[in-house]
């Protein structure tokens, strides 16, 4: 049986492929609002919260502008946007195994939390998630993910002892770090992080199962 009680996961990248379905809406907002993006909208732009990506997309952090892009990437997304989400193979089976195991499964995510539950729920995946937190879950928004880590751990008194967070780029791994937690890097997402970007202490899993087993074994 695992030590680690509660598995906290990211998502983009690390349980759902949503570059498509994330790109598309970012291409129809810069569409809609006639503005030009400064970068080629691709995968590598996936990760940030919104307003940060669409900043870098932009070339700019005029507020009124990058309220306007939001509004239109928003209406896009999650109206019909995110439906095009794809579950990594072989997650969805991994859940249902490590929630059958009677573990505690949370996501922590830079998403925002209502397409993140609308995906959650259109993958019928909900059920498996005793905790869903998202960077705008509160007012004032966190300002990142370690402290959307460290509110999850003291809301719901898990201990760092038990706990262990998943996720697919060195953001997620530092994350981990900055609140104690043992980090496990997946390697099938598109944030798949180098040999050169791992930390001694982190660990990689090429395949669900393997991070099944993983986790299940520790």
């Amino acid at each position: 049986m695992s030590h680690y009680q509660h598995i906290l996961f990211d998502l983009d990248g690390t349980l759902i492929d949503s570059a498509p379905a994330i790109l598309a809406s970012f291409r129809e907002a810069f569409a809609q609002t006639g503005v030009a993006p400064v970068r080629t909208v691709d995968e590598s732009v996936i990760g940030p919260p919104l307003t940060e990506t669409l900043q870098l997309l932009a070339g700019s952090d005029d507020p009124a502008l990058i309220a306007r892009l939001a509004e239109a990437f928003k209406a896009s997304y999650d109206s019909e946007g995110y439906k095009a989400t794809a579950a990594y193979a072989g997650v969805g089976d991994l859940l249902q195994t490590l929630a059958g195991a009677g573990l505690r499964l949370s996501i922590a995510t830079n998403k925002r939390i209502h397409p993140t539950r609308l995906i959650l729920e259109h993958l019928g995946w909900l059920d498996h998630f005793a905790h869903i937190y998202a960077l705008d879950l509160f007012t004032p928004r966190l300002p990142d993910k370690a402290a959307m880590i460290g509110r999850l751990l003291t809301d719901q008194a898990i201990p760092k002892t038990q706990a262990i967070y998943i996720g697919d780029r060195s953001e997620d791994g530092e994350s981990a770090d900055a609140n104690g937690l043992p980090f496990i890097a997946v390697t099938w997402g598109y944030g798949s992080l180098t040999p050169a970007e791992m930390r001694d202490a982190w660990r990689a899993a090429a395949q669900p199962a393997t991070l099944g087993a993983m986790l299940l074994d520790a």
